[in-house]
């Protein structure tokens, strides 16, 4: 088993000055910590993997393609592979579990 505490994740990722930190990576599948603070702008460009975002914390829009909804905690967006995508509009500190499948590379 692997366990892991959000606040500890949250404090690696802060100390090594990155808006994303991976924490888990296996045969199938990785899983990281993406931060976007207040005001900030998402820098991603389409992966070559799936992927699925779990909104930790904070409130943003995500635009999939051509399609834009609100994120809040709790929201989970599901992201297809070379799909073009990015957080905008983030009106509080956004923190999101990212899960890519296969692992990111």
């Amino acid at each position: 088993m692997k366990a892991f505490r959000l606040d500890e994740l949250e404090a690696e990722r802060a100390a090594n000055d990155g808006a994303y930190l991976q924490f888990l990576r296996e045969r199938n599948m990785s899983v990281g910590l993406y931060a976007l603070d207040a005001g900030a702008q998402d820098p991603q460009q389409p992966h070559s993997q799936d992927e699925v975002y779990f909104v930790v914390s904070g409130r943003a829009a995500i635009t999939v393609g051509m399609e834009t909804t609100q994120v809040a905690r709790g929201s989970v967006v599901y992201v297809p592979a070379g799909v073009a995508h990015k957080f905008h509009h983030i009106s509080e500190d956004l923190r999101v579990l990212v899960v890519f499948s296969p692992p990111e590379s």
